[in-house]
């Protein structure tokens, strides 16, 4: 059964059913994702993991293909092939990657059934004759020089001009669709974005390239569109009038772990803050799109990016997380304490930045972006503050009213407001309107963010990935403070491992106008 190439995915009939189980909800999103006639005409596709030994390969991409394979969510006749440097067996690819499946004793035959419809080639990527024994082996699959080609790139930058090249060169599909899946980093400034951007581009067609950034295939991230734009409640809101700031967060509570090296040649504005949060930023921003058509959806982001001036030294705090002396063992290390980080980095660990959309509905709005590593807590958020109350008649007791959506962990979208102190009072106290994903819809499990994006690849949707216009936008607005801080070798503010971050960062979202209580806590239902 082949999906249709033009299907958008849909999840309407799946939020109907709130009370369904896994299996009955994929039945569901396979009902809408293929037609009866696709159910008849079969049509062969093959996915190719290139990098298939490496980390990102055996702990996301093999178990994504597991997950959708097992719910019956890919088309049957889909073969799985991977490539890479190694001299692997398709029985070494499973060893590595299986403890990551998630897989119960009552799916060992399924899991059998599974690779036997995987194999592996061994080859270097910059070798052209390489790719010719992969294009061989593609084609000696059934159908295979029919099939359609899903190609993922889980290799490192350095390697995509060769990969990218050798694909076209070789590996395309004379009969049937062909799709390349390119992971971030997408260069790491604005001038190594284009040159890889013109690259690719001079090889396939925009709707042959899916950008994938995983945070737009999260659950919370996908509905912000639907909260937005399916509620009346919120539209007249949703503007400078009534928004006071919107603060977009990503937390994690530890380090580099060992991973030093290859976090220090990027940092946390490239690793988190111009991709994760610029895109949560744009969903938040954006104006009504004409439809859910993946451009429609991409021409309003980029016209948001548009009106981003660039980011400005006086608009951001960094800082760079060290040891904790009263905490014990490794996780207390500081970054520079990590043997694989080179010696005196500066590399920031924590950013705070202010960006302002100049535009009609968002003039003087901050969106205020924050992240870090080594902090409090894990939590990915977009926080919407709203304006004081205009001739409060409580004499200062009303605080903010806040839109919160959690994005991760805990899902949930709850709105922080005032209501009666219940008894013989007549004082507001704060208090929350809640839906806690996982109290709300108790039987439905949550795809992973991999599972949504790699099952759009197969369905020819590109909302959720990102265009090479909006990616020079994005660069457009980070580039100018990257060099400057590398240029003049600007050094973080120090702040504790397991802290908040440095107190900068607190003086200054309070100087651009959010009010930080600090009286009231969500607390998730589930956990009381």
């Amino acid at each position: 059964m082949g999906i249709r190439a033009s299907v958008e995915p849909k999840m309407s009939a799946v939020q109907e059913h709130v009370h369904l189980s896994r299996s009955e909800v994929c039945g569901i999103m396979r009902e809408e994702l293929y037609s009866e006639e696709d159910f008849q005409q079969a049509q062969t596709h093959i996915f190719i993991v290139i990098g298939a030994s490496g980390d990102l390969a055996k702990k996301k991409i093999y178990p994504t293909l597991w997950w959708l394979y097992s719910d019956g969510l890919l088309p049957e006749d889909t073969y799985i092939v991977g490539f890479a440097r190694s001299k692997l067996s398709v029985q070494d690819i499973r060893k590595q990657s299986e403890s990551y499946f998630k897989a119960t004793t009552n799916d060992a035959e399924k899991l059998d059934s599974f690779f036997k419809r995987n194999s592996y080639v061994s080859g270097q990527y910059s070798d052209d004759a390489s790719f010719k024994a992969l294009n061989q082996h593609l084609q000696s699959l059934p159908n295979g020089s029919k099939a359609n080609r899903l190609f993922y790139l889980a290799v490192p930058p350095s390697v995509y001009h060769d990969v990218t090249r050798n694909i076209k060169l070789t590996c395309m599909s004379t009969v049937g669709w062909n799709r390349v899946i390119v992971e971030k980093p997408f260069g790491k400034d604005l001038e190594s974005s284009n040159k890889l951007s013109e690259h690719i581009s001079a090889l396939y067609q925009e709707n042959q390239i899916y950008r994938i950034d995983h945070y737009l295939g999260k659950e919370m991230v996908q509905n912000l569109m639907v909260l937005r734009f399916a509620n009346r409640i919120f539209g007249p809101l949703w503007n400078r009038d009534h928004i006071a700031s919107v603060v977009l967060t990503f937390k994690e509570p530890f380090g580099t772990q060992g991973r030093g090296g290859y976090f220090d040649e990027f940092g946390i504005i490239r690793d988190v803050m111009q991709n994760h949060l610029l895109q949560m930023m744009c969903l938040v921003a954006m104006e009504k799109p004409v439809s859910t058509n993946s451009d429609d959806v991409r021409d309003e982001k980029v016209k948001v990016l548009k009106c981003v001036p660039e980011l400005t030294l006086d608009n951001i705090v960094l800082g760079q997380y060290v040891g904790d002396s009263v905490g014990k063992g490794e996780a207390q290390m500081g970054y520079l304490d990590d043997p694989t980080v080179p010696k005196g980095s500066h590399t920031p660990t924590f950013a705070t930045a202010i960006l302002y959309v100049q535009n009609e509905r968002w003039d003087g709005v901050p969106f205020i972006m924050r992240c870090g590593k080594a902090l409090n807590e894990r939590k990915a958020e977009v926080r919407l503050q709203f304006r004081d109350v205009p001739g409060d008649i409580f004499q200062g007791q009303c605080k903010r009213n806040e839109l919160v959506i959690r994005v991760q962990p805990d899902e949930a979208v709850y709105t922080k407001m005032m209501t009666k102190k219940p008894g013989m009072f007549f004082n507001p106290e704060e208090s929350e309107l809640d839906l806690t994903y996982g109290n709300r819809y108790k039987d439905v499990k949550l795809p992973d963010a991999y599972e949504r994006l790699i099952l759009d690849v197969f369905c020819g949707s590109q909302m959720h990935f990102v265009r090479s216009d909006e990616l020079k936008e994005a660069w457009r607005i980070f580039t100018p403070i990257l060099h400057k801080l590398e240029k003049e070798k600007i050094k973080p503010l120090p702040y504790k491992y397991g802290s908040r971050g440095p107190a900068e960062s607190d003086v200054l979202m309070q100087n651009v106008g959010f009010r930080y209580e600090g009286t009231y806590k969500w607390v998730n239902p589930n956990k009381l």
